[in-house]
């Protein structure tokens, strides 16, 4: 069952700075401690909106892009100080090329848990809204592009079933056949792309989209909780990139390791890092404990 998300309640420029913020700090910095910071946090967001989804999604998904990421670095990338081996084809393999590699993996899990929690939370609607006077064509192709995904892969399932009872799935017969009928239900998804496409224009054009003045109704309303999440993402943002820009979480792979790791003002750098990362979990466990404190009339 998919749990009620409050972040998602928010104002869309709420939402929108938030993943500027995560998605920025996890590909900038290299701490370990902020990486591994940063992929926790998105994996509790990602499994408290999508439940088990998001399991399945870390086994199917992460699990095979981390390890990609951990073998091919070392096997191509053979900088380091400390030699642990040699390979057969006689280039070292260096604790700090493995040592990178995790580093890498753990980025590139942290980016798309982060960005699939992206697209449950920033839907067409809300970004047409941030975008559409300000570069209309652009967000409305975007905002389509993202809507067409789903659409086309539940149209595809469609068919594939309608096919299938038939006796025309890829599936089915020899592997002429496969063949002939997997042609046959791309032509079919073809069709109804164009088709789509050519209604959604004729729709947009009749409803006046991109005429001067035109006006445009909107659910969204900037209250008082969106104010104290803005000043909350932006003292929490502040504050990691004042520390990022001093060298408080500096952190290097090569030649050897080392970095920034103890001390008061790192520990105070990282609590705000973690406290940015857990904004939408927290504020669903404070919507949570209110809802359930309430007592029953």
């Amino acid at each position: 069952m998919q749990t009620r998300d409050a972040f998602s309640g928010c104002h869309p420029a709420v939402n929108f700075l938030y993943f500027g913020l995560v998605l920025v700090f996890t590909m900038w910095l290299m701490h370990p401690v902020c990486l591994c910071l940063s992929l926790v946090a998105a994996l509790c967001y990602a499994v408290y909106l999508k439940g088990s989804k998001a399991a399945r999604f870390g086994v199917r998904v992460l699990l095979p892009v981390m390890a990609v990421a951990l073998i091919v670095n070392p096997a191509f990338n053979h900088e380091g100080a400390t030699v642990l081996t040699y390979l057969p084809t006689g280039n070292p393999l260096t604790l700090e090329s493995i040592l990178y590699g995790l580093a890498a993996a753990i980025l590139l899990c942290a980016v798309l848990t982060w960005f699939s929690c992206y697209t449950e939370v920033m839907t067409a609607d809300k970004f047409v809204y941030l975008f559409g006077r300000v570069i209309p064509a652009l967000s409305l192709v975007l905002s389509m592009t993202l809507r067409f995904v789903p659409k086309f892969k539940a149209q595809f399932q469609t068919v594939s079933e309608a096919q299938r009872c038939v006796g025309r799935d890829v599936s089915n017969g020899t592997t002429f056949q496969r063949v002939r009928n997997a042609v046959t239900i791309l032509s079919i998804m073809v069709t109804w792309s164009l088709e789509n496409a050519i209604e959604t224009a004729d729709s947009m054009k009749s409803r006046g989209y991109g005429l001067p003045g035109r006006t445009a109704f909107s659910i969204y309303r900037f209250d008082e909780r969106d104010k104290f999440i803005l000043g909350w993402l932006l003292a929490c943002g502040g504050y990691v990139l004042c520390g990022a820009l001093s060298g408080g979480l500096d952190w290097r792979y090569y030649p050897t390791v080392g970095g920034v790791l103890a001390g008061v003002f790192p520990v105070s750098f990282f609590a705000a890092y973690l406290l940015l990362c857990l904004t939408p979990v927290l504020l669903n466990l404070w919507e949570d404990r209110k809802w359930t404190s309430q007592p029953a009339e």
